[in-house]
């Protein structure tokens, strides 16, 4: 599930959005009342639960061999995201829904850009549409989709290394 050119998308688990009104988000570190969405590149980020912890790491510019090999695996791919055991059940559950954007209203922010953000009301471009089987989605973008008891020593390698590494939802984390 990726936007179009000429589109962002917006993930929800709630199918009756009908207009995105700027808002300050509870969990925000940012203060200004924003519309969300992720491009192509960012999408993978969001093929979750919304409340579900992920630990995700890709190798980027500066990124050692020895890093992505031990990291990621010699062979493995490209990327890899990680999810605790107890977050399975949701993520065979979840209805997610993708809603199509229009791009020009949005505008990258962080550096590098982590989300693109709207502080106008945004329409969508039709009906969401629902978001298919989430692990099958890994699967064809090649993304391995790990597993496992407890998301802090994975972060804690991932963070320590050179590879480019985000985390969401984190404080919903095992500790």
């Amino acid at each position: 599930m990726r936007p179009e050119p000429g589109q962002v998308l917006h993930f929800s688990e709630d199918p009756t959005i009908e207009r995105f009104v700027p808002h300050v988000a509870p969990t925000s570190r940012q203060s200004e009342p924003y519309v969300w969405a992720v491009d192509a590149e960012r999408c993978p980020s969001y093929w979750f639960p919304r409340a579900c912890p992920r630990a995700m790491a890709w190798p980027g510019p500066r990124t050692t061999r020895e890093d992505a090999d031990r990291i990621i695996g010699a062979g493995c791919g490209e990327r890899v995201h990680a999810i605790e055991y107890g977050w399975l059940k949701a993520m065979m559950d979840v209805r997610l829904f993708a809603y199509r954007l229009p791009a020009d209203v949005f505008t990258p922010l962080g550096d590098p850009p982590a989300a693109v953000v709207a502080t106008v009301p945004v329409l969508p471009l039709g009906p969401p549409e629902p978001v298919r089987d989430l692990f099958e989605l890994h699967e064809e973008a090649g993304i391995q989709l790990r597993v496992l008891d407890n998301l802090w020593r994975f972060w804690n390698e991932v963070t320590a290394s050179t590879l480019e590494f985000s985390g969401i939802r984190l404080r919903n984390a095992r500790r």
